[in-house]
């Protein structure tokens, strides 16, 4: 399956300020997803930007939040799945059911794993940008990446999307994309 841009959106989950600092790779993660989302805004894919319960842990962090060109709304939201949410599953609606969802953020085993099933079970592809996601704990980021796999989603790097939804060299875009992932 080929990841084009006029089929696919992202979800950034849940990269909260007071959730960020206890991640395995938090940094490393951290600007993956800063990098993700930048290459993202350059391609014209559009992006949702999640909240888990926002009053306990806290804001997006400012890292994540400068990426997108508008300070985007994020959707405030209680269920561990972004599909149980009612305001995500409305913006979801607006994209072709059989679309791609590129599906980044924190944790890999809880909110990662369970929205992605979700989108599969809804007849969504979610691919997880698997550089772009992390968990406090390395041993259950890479179960959660192996179960994502087993049922049945796709795995990505962020170079890897960006490049496959640029297509080929020497436009902008392509230079824009390559000055960034350096």
């Amino acid at each position: 399956m080929r990841i084009n841009r006029d089929n696919t959106r992202a979800v950034i989950i849940d990269v909260q300020e007071r959730l960020l600092p206890h991640i395995d790779r938090w940094e490393a993660t951290r600007d993956r997803i800063v990098t993700l989302i930048q290459g993202l805004n350059i391609l014209g894919v559009p992006l949702t930007l999640t909240e888990q319960y926002p009053q306990g842990l806290g804001p997006t962090v400012p890292e994540v939040l400068s990426a997108f060109p508008v300070r985007p709304q994020p959707i405030v939201k209680s269920s561990f799945s972004c599909c149980d949410d009612k305001a995500f599953s409305e913006t979801l609606d607006q994209h072709p059911r059989d679309g791609v969802v590129l599906v980044a953020g924190i944790e890999s085993h809880v909110c990662v794993l369970q929205t992605t099933m979700d989108l599969l079970d809804r007849g969504y592809s979610p691919v997880v940008v698997a550089d772009a996601v992390s968990s406090r704990y390395a041993m259950d980021r890479e179960i959660a990446l192996r179960r994502i796999e087993q049922e049945g989603a796709r795995l990505t790097t962020v170079e890897s999307v960006l490049f496959e939804l640029t297509r080929v060299s020497g436009t902008p875009e392509f230079k824009k994309i390559s000055r960034l992932v350096k």
